[in-house]
């Protein structure tokens, strides 16, 4: 409610062309859609018909990605986390309905936890925002199944630190069920060693299927 009389008072302008009445216009949502340019989240290498190539293993089944985090994207992303524009959530969420197929209906949609340190500063979580949005429009359940065993920020981290930070961040909030699917969604992947090891413990705690949704991958140059 609080997000709408704002809009109405400061109307969002988007973030890629300027126009007024959401932070990321029809057409700049389609930019981003629609000019993927697809390579192995591992390597970096091109591919043809996914973000893993032939060579390369990583522990989930199943990834799809929306883009680099560049230009509009990486804007979007940076006023979502770090400028309170908290109505970002429904763009970002709309991105990955666009990029993502069909999924089963037994499918639960997992959020990358926050952790509270985070969400005090910005007063909600983000990625729970998503993940709720991204599961109701599909009628799909969303379930906080990933518990922060740390309060470790890992923004500025080097790489050796995300490794050791992340494999002992997650922890398991409630039951698994065996046989669904589930699916893991964060906003940035940098390193990988949050995928890896929210899809360890998940995959530890007995589920056969884990899939991974980013939002945005930092090519590293």
């Amino acid at each position: 409610m609080l997000d709408n009389i704002i809009a109405l008072v400061a109307p969002h302008h988007c973030c890629g062309c300027d126009k007024i009445g959401s932070l990321l216009c029809d057409n700049c949502k389609y930019n981003i859609t629609s000019e993927q340019r697809m390579s192995c989240m591992v390597c970096n290498k091109p591919t043809m018909t996914g973000w893993v190539c032939e060579k390369c293993v990583v522990p989930y089944d199943k990834l799809w990605v929306v883009g680099e985090r560049k230009g509009v994207l990486q804007r979007l992303i940076g006023l979502y986390k770090f400028e309170r524009a908290k109505s970002a959530y429904k763009s970002l969420g709309d991105l990955l309905l666009d990029v993502l197929p069909q999924l089963p209906a037994d499918t639960v949609i997992v959020p990358v936890p926050t952790t509270p340190g985070r969400i005090r500063e910005r007063g909600y979580d983000h990625m729970l925002l998503i993940a709720k949005y991204f599961a109701k429009k599909r009628g799909l359940k969303c379930a906080q199944v990933l518990g922060r065993r740390s309060n470790t920020k890992q923004r500025q981290a080097s790489a050796k630190q995300r490794a050791v930070q992340a494999e002992k961040a997650f922890c398991i909030d409630c039951p698994i069920n065996y046989d669904a699917r589930y699916l893991i969604i964060d906003d940035i992947m940098t390193t990988g060693s949050t995928i890896k090891y929210a899809v360890k413990a998940l995959k530890d705690a007995g589920a056969n299927q884990v899939w991974v949704a980013i939002i945005a991958r930092q090519v590293n140059k």
